[in-house]
């Protein structure tokens, strides 16, 4: 165990001196993170917007399903993706299991449900706004789909930002479904939690410092664009 006072020296040295496992630990990481939060949306966004706007039965029971699926434990994310991706499973074939693809996987299937349900409430909130109006133009289901998420599209944002910092900081299904292999599947939060049960404060510490800066660029970026928003709803 390595003594804080030099753990974090070292650990600043790390940062400033663009240590090369260092950097190549955090850019697997926002890769990942990025493009699980890109299909996140691509997915989540239009079940959001047509949840929305359509009205059929179960609509309670479809609401409920959407809001709990926000707090889905990660490590049963990652169990199911891992069983649905060994050798054994269903899509065993595509040889996945331990890449940086059944991460993004993993990834995707927990951040859509909090982008579906984040943006339905958005959207709903516009629809009941603009309702009267989308009904005198006769506008299908679908253009009212789009006008209102184009509407939405500054709030929508801090979906995505909201996702990306959810994504960037998950650690049980990533570490499940990719292995923790160094120079492969390593990321932040896997080789923090690795480090730190090695002993070798220094990285953890590190990483742990870049993972904060992240979450703060990622909080202020939502909030630059809540301002920006407001800012232009008063043009």
């Amino acid at each position: 165990m390595q003594n804080i006072g030099d753990a974090l020296h070292l650990a600043l040295q790390l940062v400033f001196s663009g240590n090369a496992d260092l950097v190549e630990i955090v850019l697997l990481s926002v890769q990942v993170s990025i493009t699980a939060s890109v299909l996140a949306l691509i997915i989540g966004l239009p079940i959001g917007a047509l949840v929305a706007v359509a009205r059929f039965a179960g609509r309670s029971v479809v609401l409920v399903v959407m809001n709990a699926l926000m707090g889905l434990p990660p490590v049963v994310v990652g169990l199911l993706v891992y069983l649905h991706l060994s050798r054994s499973g269903p899509l065993g074939f595509l040889g996945l299991l331990y890449t940086p693809t059944a991460m993004i996987i993993a990834q995707t299937i927990l951040i859509t449900p909090i982008v579906a349900a984040l943006s339905r409430q958005l959207i709903e909130d516009l629809h009941a706004e603009y309702a009267p109006l989308f009904r005198s133009l006769c506008l299908t289901r679908l253009q009212t789909m789009r006008a209102l998420l184009w509407d939405a599209r500054y709030s929508l944002i801090t979906v995505a930002l909201a996702g990306f910092g959810r994504a960037v900081a998950e650690v049980g299904a990533v570490i499940i479904v990719g292995g923790n292999i160094d120079h492969l599947t390593r990321v932040m939060t896997t080789a923090i939690a690795l480090e730190t049960s090695k002993g070798e404060l220094a990285l953890a510490l590190a990483l742990g410092m870049i993972l904060l800066v992240l979450a703060l660029v990622v909080n202020g970026a939502v909030q630059a664009v809540r301002l920006g928003a407001q800012r232009q709803a008063y043009v």
